[in-house]
């Protein structure tokens, strides 16, 4: 695991060459505090820069920028190939093995690619990773990225300096790396800001900066000759745009067609197969020459993740949660008693309000880009926990949007086939009718069905119900209704000034022949969309700023294949999601200790914005303010405030959203006001 960055088309002295990248390099020193590295040649104006964090072969062998045996290839990695032994046996018994120095994956991968060349070796990669690959003979730049986004990288252009506009291609693992450059000089993309305050995040392929983008997952980005000028737009792949090809490696559209034309029988002899499928990605995902732990919620995913790292290891895991004080939010207990009934090492850090609080002034810096999933606090705080015993960490993240977990998919398409049919007139006033009671009264009136619903039940119904009742609004078909129920801002352009909202990959066409069902398609919607750009971007971050390496197994995809291949009833059944994982868990994990309400990482942000956080964010929604910098409407955030403080309405995620933009802003200073579409 390491951050990486570079640039390519500054003609300049090696020293000079170096003193940018080191600066670069410095900027994201945090994703790798054990050992730096560079690259250049002057000739073309390359640099490769690495920050490591030693995770496998802690030796000088594993030192980055790596060249592989011939000389032919420089490349600098982040991530990890879980499979790099296999890909070594494979070499050698090919007889294209050359003499290993060490045993690092990123070696591997090397001969991998002198072998089999770069989109051959992917191919045979199970693995997350980021990487900047330079090809000296064709003096060709190759940036890549894993299957599902599990790791970052940002490219864009800069001026090659402050005073010459000529442009540079400059590429890193966080948008700091590419600010540490001179040229960098970008201002707010209004576009891409309206996706912010509908998504929470800003979804690939854009940044919050015009100019810069991100590579999207699966992709690759080949640079072959001088740098050209800078699109006009975004480049979406297959693209060409002079010197540079975009394209895709690997595609989610075609695993889901796959499994779709071999799909699996609902037998046990089938549920033994995926078991088999996540105890080879745990045991791999497990090799670590570093200490080795996980995080432990004590729900369906991070318990299954743990019982199968139990299950295979000779002494106990070190596992971690985190624990609120305040009713309704604590699942430390939980965790508590699977954690005892596995017998791992368990550490449980009990966060108070203040703690929680003290971290918010760090997440605008932490995340680098506007980043509203109030999860980012409990995620970091756990993984600060973590970092106190170990380097690596395996999460149960994914698990939701593979096997089916989110209640969406249960209620989403069973609501619009009931209301689908009615009257739009109807159907507006039947949103207008769940939003009139407040979510307190929801909550009182519906606790007798919770509490008889075991995991049936939904936490804070009443917060879910105001949000679907917004949601329903104005909504006319059950794609519609989705968009919405992941959108916070239904409306985001009337609150950025000058904003559209550019098309994203949900907009993309959709594998239909293979999705089937409503609940299908939008578990293909989250995988392509809410995973990469909200979750995984969230652990990321939050693990990183401390050097904290995170795996998710369940995003082997050879996992996931076997998952799109199981019938719809192995995923949703009798009113329950991850009907397939939950099976398999209660081999390990007695069923009462895992069947309650899904809350997820939550914290109480609602009432704190009414309490200790209110003078804060009253100063950061100052109306004077925002209009002084000219980006927000102010009338729709003061409505929104002032119904949140009076108690009319959760409004806590959309005002969250407004707070981590203007907290950013400010962090980020006047520079970035101005803004291009």
């Amino acid at each position: 695991m390491c951050g990486i960055t570079g640039f390519i088309g500054l003609p300049a002295p090696d020293q000079a060459l170096a003193a940018l990248g080191q600066r670069m390099a410095d900027a994201i020193r945090h994703r790798g505090p054990d050992d730096e590295g560079l690259f250049v040649e002057a000739s073309i104006g390359l640099c490769l820069a690495q920050r490591r964090l030693a995770i496998i072969d802690l030796s000088p062998a594993g030192h980055q920028p790596m060249h592989s045996a011939s000389g032919h290839w420089v490349l600098v990695f982040n991530g990890e190939i879980y499979n790099h032994l296999d890909l070594r046996a494979e070499l050698q018994s090919a007889g294209a093995a050359p003499l290993w120095h060490g045993h690092s994956d990123t070696e591997t991968l090397l001969a991998a690619i002198e072998c089999w060349g770069l989109e051959a070796s992917l191919q045979r990669v199970v693995g997350m990773f980021a990487f900047a690959l330079w090809h000296r003979p064709s003096r060709t730049l190759h940036l890549g990225r894993d299957r599902f986004g599990e790791k970052p990288l940002y490219y864009g252009w800069v001026g090659s300096n402050a005073q010459d506009t000529r442009p540079a291609f400059v590429f890193g693992s966080e948008l700091k790396a590419l600010r540490a450059h001179p040229g960098f000089v970008h201002s707010v993309r209004r576009d891409a800001l309206a996706l912010y305050f509908r998504y929470l995040s800003v979804p690939a392929p854009y940044s919050i900066h015009d100019g810069i983008y991100k590579l999207e997952p699966g992709c690759l980005l080949t640079l072959a000759g001088t740098v050209p000028a800078a699109p006009a737009g975004a480049l979406r792949p297959p693209a060409q745009h002079g010197s540079l090809r975009l394209s895709r490696w690997w595609r989610m559209d075609d695993l889901v067609t796959q499994a779709g034309a071999a799909p699996l029988p609902d037998t046990p002899e089938t549920l033994n197969q995926l078991e088999a499928a996540l105890a080879r990605a745990v045991r791999e995902q497990s090799l670590a020459d570093v200490p080795l732990g996980a995080f432990l919620s004590g729900g369906v995913d991070s318990s299954a993740i743990v019982a199968l790292m139990q299950a295979q290891s000779s002494r106990p895991v070190k596992t971690f949660t985190i624990g609120f004080d305040q009713a309704g939010y604590d699942e430390a207990p939980f965790a508590r008693a699977v954690a005892e009934h596995l017998g791992t090492e368990h550490h449980e850090l009990r966060v108070t309000a203040q703690d929680a609080l003290g971290l918010v002034p760090a997440l605008p810096t932490m995340y680098d880009e506007p980043f509203a999933d109030s999860s980012q606090i409990a995620t970091h705080l756990v993984c600060r926990a973590a970092r106190q015993h170990v380097t690596v960490a395996l999460s149960g993240d994914a698990g939701d949007e593979v096997f089916g977990g989110y209640n969406r998919y249960l209620w989403a398409p069973a609501l619009w086939r009931r209301v689908g049919g009615l009257p739009h007139p109807l159907r507006q006033a039947l949103s207008a009718g769940l939003g009139a009671l407040p979510a307190g009264a929801w909550d009182a009136l519906l606790s007798p069905l919770n509490r008889q619903g075991g995991t049936h039940g939904v936490a804070r119904v009443g917060e879910k119900l105001h949000k679907l009742s917004r949601s329903m609004a104005g909504v006319r078909s059950l794609n519609d209704l989705y968009r919405r129920l992941v959108s916070e801002w239904q409306h985001p352009t009337e609150l950025v000034i000058g904003s559209q909202e550019p098309p994203i990959r949900l907009d993309d066409p959709y594998p239909d022949a293979a999705l089937t069902t409503p609940e299908a398609r939008m578990m293909f919607q989250d995988s392509v969309g809410y995973l990469p750009d909200d979750i995984l971007c969230k652990v990321d971050r939050a693990a990183m700023a401390i050097s904290l390496e995170t795996r998710v197994p369940f995003l082997d995809h050879r996992v996931v294949e076997l998952a799109w291949a199981l019938p719809a009833r192995m995923k949703l059944r009798d009113g329950v999601g991850k009907w397939a994982l939950r099976e398999l868990l209660y081999r390990r994990v007695p069923r009462q200790l895992i069947e309650r309400p899904k809350t997820g990482f939550a914290i109480p942000l609602g009432d704190w914005l009414r309490g200790p956080l209110k003078a804060w964010a009253q100063d950061l929604l100052d109306p004077d303010r925002l209009r002084a910098d000219g980006l927000l409407e102010p009338e729709p955030v003061q409505r929104r405030w002032a119904a949140h403080l009076a108690g009319r309405g959760d409004h806590t995620a959309a005002l969250w959203a407004v707070l981590m933009f203007q907290a950013w802003l400010r962090a980020q200073g006047a520079s970035t006001v101005g803004a291009e579409s």
